[in-house]
């Protein structure tokens, strides 16, 4: 052997050895070089190898792996020294910021917790594959809209310390608009009347307003729910959608919507019978079912038996109660045997009530409209009432209820109820301008939720060239356990009646009373104020009609003695502020007793009924009825006591207290009786995002004031027409009429444009 292949042979036998102990060596320590942010703690926690390990060279790749799927670096590599790992790794940057521009369709708030889901927000790691995922995500928001024609642009931006700021402007476009919407398969019902259950259009003369020729995705899912429940409500069990092509043009601005549907037969009712364990009376079941043998078939009514069923085991503490619908459908026939199992489930018990959202009110105030109570049976009908006695608080806009099982007991719920508050206080203001009173301002403070208690305190103050008025109230709601209320309330007012434009005189008036509610019942109530009152008159210059002279020659220039006003009012409202179901009755008796100068009394009633016609539309019918006298020697009703018509409050169109008689010089006098009603449909802005604080109406008014009873002659009531709204405004309540005599006389004043407006605090 020749001396150099001896050098390599001994070469090799000590390179060997060395090779082994490089990749294979027990881990002393673990080094970590090139960190910014992450800790080296985070870096060991991932990596699967620690001190006292032994790392072999073919373990290299998947110990930089498991670095790598923690998406934290963009380098990972790994080295020996001596007994130590070296860990060499390049941070990702982190997300600095994330500003969002050009949305105006979507708000930045939900754009940004869209992104957030996938990974992209402050605080978070970037990675440059994400902005792929933000685009997509984003167009899948706005194609959802029917905005084909979005544009995403993001820049990323380097900061110092390893840090980016990502700005992503949003280019919205226009919104694709529903150019034809085809339905096809349709036997039993014309295209334009199943058209018409849509919420999606074409493009119409209100549409600019409703969008409702913007294509959506859940919108047109909600049209096609529309469409199935009116046929299965019609008979047609077997109804189906069979497919839906949506197609754009080229230019991303016309959309072209085909629903392919199948009919199928009409079914009609065979027998409707009721099984399982029923626990109440089989017969108050089955009056509670609406569908009768030979009916059409109607889920909507199928679906109301079984939760007036439901409703009314649940009275007796099943709250999990539960109706099994089995239908038997005989072909042939096109019949349907509809079976219902009753299945209870177990009684529980109500552990505890909880209010959830009420920032301002305090829980003892909620919890004293509950009629549910803790430790006795869950009652659907107890829960339910409390639910709507809490939504009639006026500081109370919506509330919502859950009865989840109390873990571990399979006997006990929990009622917890969730509060949105509205604004408790409200600082009204109005504005006008006449020629004769000129500006007019008043303002008032009221507050029906005092420091959270529930208790109402009300200050007014009005000061114009008509009315100067002070006027203060405070009134406990719950004055004892049981609901009577209590309070005190006292007014001051000087009014001069020529600036109004009603006659040449002027007033002076106070009054101090007490106040006592009590409740009959859950809608009943009986409510009586006592105390001192008094009014001056006095002549202002021989404009002064004749008549008030004669009035003050006769009976003298003032009226002071004791006061009483009595009052019964039944309120079956589903809620005081928007209420679209139940009805409100008050009859009132106002009177200054024998023992005044002059003693008389006025009768009043009123009433307000709302009929649900649908999910959105509701009738109002109101009627408004006012009767007075004078008392003993008195002869009629006081002139300043009479009741007047025309403005917001009775026959919109109108000027405020024109209508009726007048006095010799023309002036509005006002008479002993009044009569005032109408008739208005409601029903929700569609152009409003939340619906839940203002409505719109169409409205019919009718009314006048008489003499008295004899004077009464239907020919003589003022008609009108319009629309109205309500709204509560971020800046408060807002009332805005738009009205039309339908005939007007002579002498009447019109005022077409009406409101009032308010700012809560």
């Amino acid at each position: 052997m020749n001396p150099l292949h001896k050098y390599l042979l001994l070469s090799a036998c000590v390179a060997v050895p060395a090779l082994v102990q490089a990749a294979d060596f027990v881990v002393r320590d673990i080094r970590v070089e090139g960190l910014q942010r992450i800790s080296a703690g985070t870096v060991f926690n991932y990596l699967p190898v620690s001190v006292g390990s032994t790392v072999r060279q073919e373990d290299f790749p998947e110990l930089i792996r498991a670095l790598f799927r923690t998406g934290f670096f963009t380098d990972v590599s790994l080295e020996r020294d001596g007994n130590v790992l070296v860990v060499n790794v390049v941070e990702r940057p982190a997300i600095s910021e994330v500003t969002i521009s050009g949305n105006k369709d979507i708000s930045t708030e939900d754009l940004q917790k869209s992104l957030k889901a996938i990974g992209l927000s402050e605080g978070r790691v970037f990675d440059r594959a994400l902005l792929d995922k933000v685009e997509q995500e984003l167009n899948r928001q706005y194609f959802a809209r029917g905005k084909y024609a979005v544009k995403i642009d993001t820049q990323v931006k380097n900061l110092d310390r390893n840090r980016v700021a990502l700005n992503i402007d949003i280019s919205e476009g226009l919104a694709a608009r529903i150019k034809q919407i085809n339905i096809v398969g349709n036997r039993a019902f014309d295209e334009d009347d199943l058209l018409a259950l849509f919420q999606s259009s074409t493009t119409g003369w209100l549409s600019l307003l409703t969008k409702d020729d913007q294509y959506s995705r859940q919108k047109l899912g909600g049209d096609l729910e529309a469409l199935r429940s009116f046929y299965q409500d019609q008979g047609y069990l077997k109804f189906a959608v069979e497919s839906t092509q949506v197609s754009i043009t080229p230019d991303k601005k016309d959309i072209y919507i085909t629903v392919n549907i199948t009919e199928g037969e009409r079914y009609t009712i065979k027998s409707i019978a009721l099984s399982g364990e029923l626990l109440v009376p089989r017969p108050e079941l089955e009056a509670l079912i609406t569908l009768k043998p030979g009916d059409e078939f109607s889920r909507s009514a199928l679906n109301a038996t079984t939760k007036a069923i439901t409703d009314r085991i649940g009275d007796e503490g099943y709250a999990f109660a539960n109706v099994n619908v089995v239908p038997q459908i005989d072909e042939t026939t096109k019949q349907v045997a509809v079976n219902l199992i009753v299945d209870p489930g177990k009684r529980v018990y109500v552990r505890r009530i909880n209010f959830k959202g009420n920032v301002k009110t305090q829980d003892d105030v909620l919890r004293r409209e509950m009629r549910q109570t803790e430790g006795s049976w869950f009652s659907t009908r107890d829960v339910t009432r409390s639910k709507e006695r809490l939504e009639r608080l006026s500081f109370v806009q919506e509330a919502t209820v859950e009865t989840p099982a109390v873990p571990g007991s399979g006997d006990q719920v929990d009622v917890n109820f969730g509060i949105t508050e509205r604004p408790a206080g409200s600082l009204s203001f109005g504005i006008g301008y006449g020629q004769d009173a000129g500006v007019l301002l008043n303002a008032s403070v009221t507050q029906n939720n005092f420091m959270g208690t529930g208790n109402q305190v009300s200050a007014t103050f009005n000061n114009s060239q008509i009315n100067t008025i002070y006027s203060f109230s405070f009134i406990d709601p719950y004055f004892t356990a049981d609901g009577v209320s209590a309070g005190i309330r006292g007014a001051y007012r000087e009014t001069d009646a020529t600036e109004a434009n009603l006659a040449n005189y002027l007033t002076n008036e106070y009054s101090v009373l007490g106040t006592l509610g009590f409740p009959l019942n859950e809608t009943d109530f009986i409510n009586v104020n006592f105390g001192w009152s008094g009014i001056k008159i006095k002549t202002n210059g021989s404009e002064t009609p004749i008549e008030i002279y004669d009035y003050i020659a006769q009976n003298g220039d003032k009226n002071e003695g004791p006061r009483v006003e009595v009052s019964w009012a039944r309120d079956s409202r589903n809620r005081t502020v928007f209420a679209d179901q139940g009805s409100y009755n008050r009859v009132g008796l106002e009177s200054q007793l024998p023992g005044s100068d002059q003693p008389w009394y006025k009768l009043t009633y009123r009433n307000s009924t709302y009929f649900p016609l649908t999910k959105s539309l509701t009738l109002l019918g109101h009627f408004d009825l006012g009767y007075g006298d004078g008392m003993g020697s008195a002869d009629g009703l006081p002139f300043y006591e009479n009741f007047y018509a025309g403005g917001l409050r009775t026959v919109r169109g109108y000027k405020t207290n024109t209508l009726g008689p007048k006095w010799s010089n023309d002036d509005p006098r006002g008479g002993a009786l009044r009569t005032a009603g109408g008739i208005e449909v409601l029903f929700p802005v569609p152009f409003i995002k939340d619906p839940k604080n203002v409505r719109l109406s169409a409205f019919v008014d009718a009314g006048n004031v008489y003499e008295d009873y004899n004077s009464f002659d239907a020919s003589e009531l003022r008609y009108s027409a319009g629309l109205s709204v309500q709204w509560i405004t971020p800046l408060g309540p807002l009332v805005m009429s738009l009205a039309q005599p339908l005939n007007k006389k002579d002498g009447d004043k019109s005022q077409p444009f009406q409101f009032t407006f308010g700012v809560p605090f």
